[in-house]
Order: C-alpha cells, then structure tokens, then sequence
C-alpha cells in the first residue's frame, strides 16, 4: 500500500516537491493579518515583515479539522500515513493530528519533539523508509525509535528576539545585547534550551563547533543545514572555519543547506545559523 508522509510548516527541508509528502501550513499572524505559512508567506517576505515590525508575530497550530481533510484524501486513494509534526512542547499540532487520526487507523501520528530542520530531517529518513517498501506502521516506528537521536544546534546573531518573545528577561537581554553575547541553544526533550553564551561571531561558531563535536554526525542518516533571514553568509563562514566536519564525508558543494522559516524564525530572528543530525550511536 502506497505511504504518504504528512508534516506541518514548522519543518523546512531544501526540496518539497517529493509527490509523497504532504505539509500543512501553520499560521502566521502579524497584526491583523494572518497568512498561511509556505503558501502565502515566503520565507524571505517573513523575515522583511520580522524586521519592520515592532511586535513578534503570533503562530497557530494545524487545527485537526485540517488533518481530517488530508486524511479524507489519503483513505480515498487507497494510502496509508504517517505524520511527524512539530514538537508538542512547542505548538499544539501534534495533539491536532492525533485527535483526527482516531478514526483513521491507517494514519500513524509521530510527535517529532523537534523543529524547522531537527523535524525536517525525520522527514527525510521517513521517506526514505518508504522507498525501502516499509509500511506506514513500520515507518511510524522506526522514526519515533530514531527522534531521541537528533540534535538540532543553532547559533543566534542577537537576544533581540529571545528577549521580545519573552523567553528570557529584557535586563539579559539588553546586558548581551552591549555585550555582543552570541548564545548557543538547542532542543531537548522538544523544548529550545540554551546550552551556551559566547562574546562575538568567532567564538559562538567555535562553540558551536565543540557542540557538533560532542554528539557526533552520523553521516549514513540525513543531515541540514540551515539559516534565517535573508542571506547564507554566515553559515557559508561556518563551514568555511570548521571544514573538518565534512571533507572527508562530504564535498561542501553537497551539503543540503536550507531556509530556516517562520516558526522558529520568529524566536531567534535572522542571521541565526543551525545544524540537524542524527547523533551518533
């Protein structure tokens, strides 16, 4: 039976034109106007809008109405599913889609515990499961087996935006803000931690780099990079400084580099730079 692969906005892979994969748009509110994530906002247009504005968008979830509709199409054709969402400590999609999927006992729901490129490389090793022949049940399960493996690290430009969304104090804030403080963060157990502070670029990309270090790629199982904002410059001067990582695995030119989107976008602003991998066992 056909498996079709059905994931939320919140992830951001380079190519998602795959026939298999599905991906509901969240939505994204700047004052009175909400637009739909990946369909009527672009990535570029979000981050014009994020700098002009003086208040934080607001995000909503794929409401489970939305996910019965997709369902609906996949019983029609004869499919079964598998959704991996955005992590469920960060948005309330998982519980979305699992709340639709009871009466849809060929759809698999996987909590990603992850976001933007963490969830996007779960994606990517779900359809290539499904070109292996897996089933959906299978597939559902060798990538729940697999969510505790990802490490999504990224490093911030500025606390601007940490400080304006409220997830850190205004005097941390403004304090690493004269500091030229370059914090380090990533997820665990499906919430943003930060793992790290560094004054200026060069010394945030060298933690950064002692991160990646520490869990280890293992390059058989997808990999991305990504970036917000408007440009790859810096993310370009990460891999240019910490070329090691990938020379002997890798040509450079090869590396699946991405735009990071709105809704993680929204809480670290532009020029963050981050890493998705599989740990190594």
């Amino acid at each position: 039976m056909p498996v079709r692969i059905i994931t939320d906005s919140g992830f951001d892979i380079p190519d998602q034109s795959d026939p298999r994969l599905t991906a509901l748009p969240l939505g994204i509110t700047f004052g009175e106007t909400t637009y739909a994530d990946g369909v009527d906002l672009s990535n570029d247009r979000f981050y014009e809008l994020l700098i002009e504005s003086d208040e934080l968008p607001k995000t909503s979830q794929a409401t489970p109405y939305a996910y019965q509709q997709v369902f609906d199409q996949v019983r029609a054709a004869g499919e079964e599913a598998v959704v991996i969402t955005l992590s469920s400590a960060l948005s309330g999609t998982y519980q979305s889609a699992l709340t639709a999927a009871a009466d849809y006992p060929e759809v698999h729901v996987v909590d990603g515990k992850n976001a933007t490129i963490g969830q996007g490389i779960l994606v990517l090793y779900a359809l290539r499961l499904a070109d292996e022949g897996l089933g959906a049940a299978e597939i559902a399960q060798k990538v729940e087996a697999a969510v505790g493996r990802v490490c999504l690290l990224a490093l911030l430009d500025t606390l601007e935006f940490l400080k304006r969304g409220g997830r850190i104090p205004k005097s941390v804030g403004t304090i690493g803000e004269l500091l030229s403080i370059k914090p380090v963060v990533g997820v665990r157990d499906g919430e943003v931690v930060m793992l790290g502070k560094a004054r200026g670029s060069k010394n945030g990309r060298n933690q950064l780099h002692q991160q990646v270090e520490k869990f280890g790629i293992d390059f058989t199982m997808p990999v991305l990079l990504g970036y917000t904002g408007l440009s790859q410059k810096l993310l370009k001067k990460y891999l240019e400084d910490n070329r090691a990582i990938w020379e002997d695995v890798v040509a450079e030119e090869d590396l699946p580099i991405t735009s990071v989107g709105a809704t993680i976008g929204t809480h670290v602003g532009p020029n963050a730079i981050a890493l998705a991998f599989f740990a190594k066992n």
